[in-house]
């Protein structure tokens, strides 16, 4: 098939050498044509994905018309505060017969979106596929034994990408509950910097795992709350990703959440940073959205606090372990 990925980042290029390791003519686009022409003269993504070799069969190209012209299936995978951006420069592009996937995790900021939402108004096009799950692109690319989740409302769109997708390293189930994988996905990184933070403080198993599952609760309050599947939280999207994205030595968001726990502030950490941390603008679109819906996500609340305004860890934890009382 002819497939092309949107978004040179990690994620993208992983998805790219996935692709083209089975054997599919595959398109890599990046915003930069600088950066893109640089990849193709050392085959390696230096900034996103080091020490990984790109292939030759691998086209890498930074013009939109060019690069998904007569494609079978694009990939969407720009960061999400980017999202909507990308998807202009494809508008009129990207047709209703090429399967659309995306990729990106997490919300609109100003409309508090789905990014399968965004891309089906943007590019005119019906039902894309949301793919996610506990997958770090530093492993993908390797060839480690990972598993994903497919979701859209169309479940026959869901199958085809799961068979385009699986292969010997990489396992795709499907399902038909994209709000629940998309928000999952959104609030796991919201989490992952909180335990990020208890690490940079120093504590221990205990506290992980209780913010792990209490911010697995809040993952699920939000999918109920936005109009997802309780049952979707248990999965791939869900718990898998939230453990994965709390516990990874690859999470950036984790890092991100671990220097905050140091005493570093948000601004100096983001601007030493290649990598994009989607945790910290996620943050502040599940603040703004669950106080819309009212749902309760103190952990989120805390992250969001960390990260815009402020506010002090060893504060944070005073505030976590003197709330009201309650029942689990």
């Amino acid at each position: 098939m002819k497939i092309t990925v949107i978004g040179d980042g990690g994620w993208g290029t992983a998805n790219a050498l996935l692709l083209s390791g089975y054997g599919h003519d595959v398109t890599l686009w990046g915003a930069f044509p600088e950066y893109v022409e640089e990849m193709g003269r050392t085959h390696e993504n230096a900034k996103f994905l080091p020490g990984v070799k790109l292939p030759e069969a691998l086209r890498l190209e930074s013009d939109p018309e060019k690069a998904v012209n007569g494609a079978d299936v694009v990939v969407l995978a720009p960061p999400s505060k980017f999202f909507a951006p990308v998807m202009e420069k494809f508008r009129g592009l990207v047709t209703k017969d090429m399967l659309v996937v995306s990729l990106t995790k997490g919300l609109c900021e100003k409309t508090f979106r789905r990014m399968t939402d965004i891309a089906e108004e943007i590019l005119g096009i019906p039902a894309p596929v949301a793919l996610a799950g506990p997958t770090h692109a530093e492993e993908v690319s390797r060839g480690i034994p990972t598993t994903i989740v497919a979701a859209c409302a169309n479940l026959e769109n869901a199958r085809k990408v799961q068979k385009i997708w699986s292969g010997r390293t990489l396992r795709v189930y499907t399902s038909s509950d994209p709000i629940g994988v998309e928000i999952g996905g959104a609030v796991k990184n919201v989490i992952a910097i909180a335990v990020g933070c208890s690490d940079g403080m120093g504590f221990g198993d205990n506290t992980r795992a209780a913010l792990i599952t209490r911010g697995l609760a809040e993952m699920k309050r939000f999918v109920i709350a936005y109009g997802g599947k309780p049952e979707t939280v248990n999965g791939l999207a869900g718990t898998g990703d939230l453990i994965v994205t709390c516990t990874s030595r690859h999470s950036r968001n984790h890092y991100v959440g671990e220097r905050l726990g140091k005493g570093e502030k948000i601004a100096d950490i983001l601007s030493s940073m290649q990598m994009v941390a989607e945790g910290v603008w996620n943050s502040k679109v599940v603040h703004g959205l669950a106080a819309k819906l009212g749902v309760e996500m103190p952990i989120s609340s805390l992250v969001y606090s960390l990260c815009y305004e402020d506010f002090d860890a060893a504060k944070a934890v005073d505030a976590m372990m003197n709330r009201e009382l309650k029942s689990e």
